[in-house]
């Protein structure tokens, strides 16, 4: 038996975690492509909180989207809710309340990483240099946090909600990767605009640890639409959407009262297996990818409503409000 709050508690410790690990990525993702990027071609700062769906927040602090105020609010800005530092210290105060039901060591491994983030921040917001050292070390850290869930803890109905946090939140920030080629503003040069989107597609594929997975899978060259097939629909690589839904779907299988959800989560497989990418110009690559984004978030409204609140939310609570009802097992 676990009260609702505690489930909830771990659901967003989970996506925090998560969250700042691939805030990182596609913070890096941005950097490797700043570097590739030749004369004639700009990277649009204001798209790329677009990608991050912030744009609205951004622009309530800052007057202009450039790299130093992108990075700032991504990184340090505790205004944002879902920058680095934000990210970690929720989870640091939800991983606070639920040591009954969580590795020994697990506290004292997302301290210390609250605690790097927070010393490390500004340090990151320096350089492009810095900032790749301090994010690359938030990723390794986080790595070292999965291993200790997944070795250490019992994999019961609190495991089960952590992966389904984990999941939902990595299929979501995956999508959001993928889309980072949108905010590449390219010169109308045919030869080069490919060499460009080559380069583009590959810094995509390292932010995710991806390219060697798809050198091996799928094809020697980088191209685009063989790119985002593999990170939509590869079952074989663990952050593809496709594999987080299935991790999901697994997970709502040993939960209580689930059928109506594998539902949802199984048609969404469907949908996306059925579509073909490879015909999408970048716009409508843009788009579809932000309905599946939308998709994603009526699984999270579907899970809230399900096993945390009597009714729907407008939006996912910051810090977790404590409910009443219970969640049996």
């Amino acid at each position: 038996m676990m009260l609702a709050r505690a489930a909830e508690n771990l659901y967003w410790m989970a996506r925090y975690l998560e969250r700042a690990e691939n805030t990182a990525r596609l913070i890096n993702s941005t950097t490797l492509v700043l570097l590739d990027l030749p004369p004639g071609a700009s990277f649009g700062w204001v798209n790329l909180i677009e990608v991050a769906g912030l744009d609205s927040l951004f622009h309530q602090h800052y007057p202009d989207a450039n790299e130093d105020s992108v990075m700032r609010f991504l990184i340090e800005d505790s205004r944002n809710p879902s920058s680095i530092l934000s990210c970690m210290q929720y989870a640091r105060e939800n991983t606070r309340t639920l040591r009954e039901v969580l590795p020994a060591e697990m506290w004292e491994r997302i301290n210390s990483l609250c605690l790097y983030v927070r010393e490390n921040a500004a340090f990151a917001c320096r350089s492009r240099r810095d900032r790749y050292t301090v994010l690359s070390n938030v990723i390794e850290q986080r790595h070292a946090i999965i291993g200790l869930v997944s070795g250490t803890m019992s994999h019961d109905l609190a495991y089960q909600i952590i992966k389904l946090g984990r999941n939902l939140e990595r299929a979501d920030m995956t999508t959001r990767i993928i889309d980072i080629s949108s905010a590449v503003q390219l010169p109308q040069d045919d030869v080069l605009h490919e060499a460009i989107m080559e380069r583009i597609w590959k810094s995509t594929l390292d932010s995710l640890s991806a390219y060697q997975s798809y050198r091996r899978l799928v094809s020697m060259n980088v191209r685009g639409s063989e790119v985002v097939n593999f990170l939509l629909n590869d079952m074989r690589f663990p952050r593809s959407v496709d594999h987080c839904l299935s991790e999901i779907e697994a997970c709502l299988k040993l939960m209580p009262i689930s059928q109506q959800l594998r539902q949802i989560v199984a048609q969404l497989r469907h949908k996306i297996a059925q579509r073909h990418t490879d015909r999408l110009s970048a716009i409508a690559l843009h788009e579809y990818l932000d309905l599946l984004q939308a998709e994603l978030g009526e699984i999270h409204d579907a899970l809230n409503y399900r096993y945390f609140h009597s009714q729907p939310e407008e939006s996912p609570p910051i810090e977790p409000v404590p409910a009443e009802s219970e969640l049996t097992q």
